[in-house]
């Protein structure tokens, strides 16, 4: 069996930047209130004519030109994304073609709440242990603000737009890459956090045409942020064990931890039943927000770009979102 291992690493974030303070002029809020809350002081705005498949586009190129290799060398794209431009084609296709890469390589999209790239990261992991492929981009992108209802104070100030991406290749060397994963999913939390209908057009196309106030609002983004809080604490705590209970190591053998940026106080709050240092957790959500399935991609390039990560370290990215759903990469750098 083969090694599936990061090679390339990329990110793209929209130029735009809306700060709390810009918030304030919208909604029912504060930059106090918004911080001590969650974290986030920014977060970054698509551009009107910016969508899903050009921010996961952008990402992915710039993965493939950090592993040094060309559109041919790709087998497949695999795009976690909770806000597509459009249904079909997928938005792993439209990358593709933006990429030009080969017809011989395919390509799929993968929806799994803001967990969508760690389950992504253990399919391609598979398909290259086992020899099927060589080289596999994972994306995860969305483009929350398309998505979100700017009225609502509670979810407004959590979400922004964003694209990360990864290569992975395989490795004839033992014990690296993707060591293994944990995945899950608890349904009994499905209706905490929802988006009825629509899609994260350009031109948003079902807010002009929804007029039945039965079905108002059914475009937006819905949470149920006490709960939501309540099982992403639970589950970042079972899922870590999980993982390091079937790889048989410590805690303590982790060298960083690189958690999905949904809250501050879910981060700290794990650091605290974990006993694991909060130095040690990678944050950024104080930039950028909640970008859903963009934000391990995004954290991974900043941790490589940044040096907080070298060769042989152990890290381990957990994720949780909409479903519910729950997931851990191991990986050995």
């Amino acid at each position: 069996m083969f090694s599936a291992r990061i090679t390339g690493y990329g990110k793209y974030l929209p130029e735009r930047i809306m700060t709390n303070f810009d918030l304030e002029k919208i909604v029912d809020t504060s930059d106090e209130w918004i911080t001590t809350r969650t974290g986030i002081k920014e977060r970054r705005i698509a551009a009107e004519n910016e969508t899903s498949t050009e921010l996961g586009t952008y990402a992915a190129q710039k993965a493939l030109d950090n592993a040094n290799l060309k559109p041919d060398d790709i087998d497949l794209v695999i795009c976690a994304t909770n806000s597509p431009a459009q249904l079909f084609p997928a938005t792993a296709g439209l990358i593709h073609k933006g990429l030009k890469l080969p017809v011989s390589a395919g390509g799929f999209d993968l929806q799994s709440g803001c967990t969508g790239f760690v389950y992504g990261l253990e399919i391609a992991s598979d398909m290259i242990k086992f020899g099927r492929m060589k080289n596999i981009i994972v994306v995860g992108v969305d483009t929350c603000s398309k998505i979100t209802n700017w009225e609502d104070r509670d979810s407004c100030v959590l979400f922004g737009d964003g694209a990360g991406a990864i290569v992975l290749s395989k490795s004839n060397e033992e014990n690296c890459g993707v060591l293994s994963s944990c995945l899950g999913l608890d349904s009994n939390y499905s209706d905490d956090i929802t988006l009825a209908g629509g899609i994260a057009s350009k031109s948003n196309v079902i807010k002009q045409t929804i007029k039945d106030s039965a079905i108002e609002g059914w475009h937006f983004i819905k949470l149920n942020g006490q709960r939501v809080f309540k099982f992403a604490v639970r589950y970042f705590q079972e899922t870590v064990n999980r993982v390091l209970n079937e790889s048989k190591i410590s805690i303590k053998d982790i060298d960083f931890i690189i958690p999905h940026q949904a809250n501050i106080r879910i981060i700290e709050a794990a650091a605290k039943v974990l006993k694991y240092p909060i130095e040690k957790f990678f944050i950024n959500i104080q930039k950028y927000g909640n970008t859903s399935a963009a934000t391990i991609p995004i954290s991974l390039e900043e941790c490589y770009t940044q040096g907080l990560i070298k060769k042989g370290d152990l890290i381990l990215t957990v994720a949780f979102g909409a479903g519910a759903s729950y997931g851990a990469n191991l990986i050995k750098v």
